[in-house]
């Protein structure tokens, strides 16, 4: 695989809270104060954009998005995207809005489930229909996609008076199986064009495929490096077959969502890890794996898979990849543990399987943003700008 010249790295903004420790009430309220602050950090420590989560108990992902955009200057707001939640069209016109005020830095998350509870607090009809929900997202991003793209469509007088009214009234309908709408156009045009980049995660095959079809990144969550070579390879060939069908070649972009930890040795980072989890009860674990085995998320499923699998090894799944945070934390919970040059050589692994964008997390978020960003992050680059170096040596040589 190319290897990609630009890397580029998200932090993760707590809106539940946060501290120290997983698994526990947490230590620091998610005020509009606090947030501002992690943001900030993130963007003083070298971050590009932060993951703004959805679901549960987090604060809304627009409204912080909103906030925080305005107290930061390059910093780049992933906020989520719910679809069957909120119309599209209002959906295109909310992340319009939201690029043209931030200068054209908004980013979009198409978040199609989380866990059925959730759902069905929000009132999704399919709560209970995993693959449905991925083929109305579907038709959810194609006409976000289309209000964007459409603003060009004549306006009602011009449409009117037009003698071919009837090819760009075709033009302008949208007929799929949830939605229906004539000419979805948003306001204001959108900053970015042909509008903001879209990010999608699921590993399940029809995640797979809407990726290929309308995302530009596709996210995983940090496993063990022949895990993801595996996922990697299977959409390059669910993209293969997408391109057999259609004859279009769509550029598709990796992800990779991990928390890190680094410490001055590995062995405080492994200490400070363990502590992590040490306040949690063993009946709050009981209860986390209990919630964690009803999913209907394949993505779940590969972590609850990942951490029986390393329970005998203290849940050591590689070197200086961890699995303990996922005994109480759902999502992505592989922590990237130990020192700044092991941790920077762990992600520069999995750049060279071909993930370019990596969105991290550590406990504080204010405190672990600023420590990876002085540490961990320089010596990243520095390394990825050795091996482009080497590869482009090597290319010149072989010709």
């Amino acid at each position: 695989m190319t290897l990609h010249k630009e890397i580029e790295f998200g932090w993760f903004l707590p809106t539940s809270g946060d501290g120290k420790y997983v698994g526990v009430a947490p230590e620091r309220e998610a005020t509009l104060a606090y947030l501002i602050q992690v943001a900030q950090m993130a963007e003083q420590s070298g971050f590009g954009f932060v993951l703004i989560p959805t679901g549960g108990a987090c604060l809304d992902a627009w409204v912080v998005g909103s906030a925080v955009m305005s107290h930061t200057t390059t910093l780049r707001p992933l906020v989520a995207v719910r679809p069957g939640l909120v119309a599209p069209v209002l959906a295109a016109r909310m992340g319009a809005a939201l690029d043209v005020l931030s200068g054209g830095r908004a980013m979009i998350n198409v978040v199609t489930g989380s866990s059925v509870q959730d759902l069905e607090e929000l009132g999704d009809p399919l709560a209970h229909a995993h693959d449905e929900r991925y083929e109305r997202a579907r038709e959810y991003v194609e006409v976000m996609q289309q209000a964007w793209t459409q603003t060009d469509v004549l306006s009602a007088s011009e449409f009117a008076d037009t003698a071919n009214a009837r090819s760009v009234k075709e033009k302008a309908l949208y007929q799929g199986k949830y939605y229906q709408f004539n000419r979805p156009v948003s306001s204001p045009l959108t900053i970015q064009k042909p509008h903001p980049p879209f990010y999608l995660g699921g590993s399940s095959p029809v995640a797979k495929r809407l990726a290929v079809e309308c995302a530009d990144t596709y996210l995983m969550w940090g496993e063990p490096h022949d895990w993801i070579r595996e996922q990697i390879a299977e959409i390059e060939t669910v993209r293969s077959a997408y391109k057999e069908e259609t004859g279009v070649d769509r550029p598709l972009n990796y992800g990779l969502r991990a928390q890190v930890l680094v410490r001055d040795t590995e062995e405080a980072a492994w200490a400070a890890a363990w502590e992590c989890i040490s306040k949690v009860s063993p009946e709050a674990i009981e209860q986390a794996q209990a919630a964690f085995a009803k999913t209907d998320a394949t993505n779940q499923q590969r972590q609850n898979d990942l951490r029986e699998l390393s329970k005998k090894q203290q849940f050591v799944v590689g070197p200086n990849l961890w699995t303990g945070l996922s005994l109480v934390r759902s999502g992505g919970a592989i922590l990237i543990v130990g020192t700044a040059d092991q941790v920077a050589d762990r992600l520069v692994e999995y750049a060279e399987l071909g993930i370019s964008s990596f969105i991290l997390s550590g406990y504080p978020h204010l405190e672990e943003a600023e420590t990876f960003g002085q540490a961990a992050l320089p010596l990243f680059h520095a390394k990825w700008q050795q091996k482009l170096a080497l590869a482009e040596a090597s290319s010149l040589s072989s010709h």
